[in-house]
């Protein structure tokens, strides 16, 4: 059974960062494609970042800002967000898979990020 269970999110001041980091388990990690995405008060499920074996992309919202990583001996995919800003406040989830077929794949509980003074 797929699992993947996110962590890190939190309440953080405008301009702040934090780093996400998402503990995958029921399927061979190393070999996936994983995907950040986020789901803001009354808006839909935003696409942000996915990431390959070695290659990363980003959404024009976020690109610059937040970083994708991974580390394939311990399970995890990371997301580190920068320069936080009350617009980024939002539920944000691990997904498995890439940007193209993110949206019918498993994704974990998430993890909510409030940004605000």
């Amino acid at each position: 059974e797929v699992q993947l269970v996110e962590s890190g999110g939190g309440l953080v001041e405008p301009g702040g960062s934090l780093t996400l980091s998402c503990v995958a388990s029921g399927f061979l990690f190393s070999r996936n494609d994983m995907t950040w995405a986020r789901q803001a008060p009354g808006k839909e499920l935003e696409w942000l970042s996915s990431i390959g074996s070695t290659s990363t992309y980003y959404a024009a919202s976020v690109k610059g800002r937040f970083t994708i990583s991974r580390d394939n001996d311990k399970n995890t995919a990371y997301l580190q967000l920068n320069s936080l800003q009350p617009e980024d406040t939002a539920i944000y989830y691990c997904v498995l898979g890439n940007q193209f077929n993110w949206r019918n794949n498993p994704r974990g509980q998430g993890t909510q990020v409030t940004v605000s003074s």
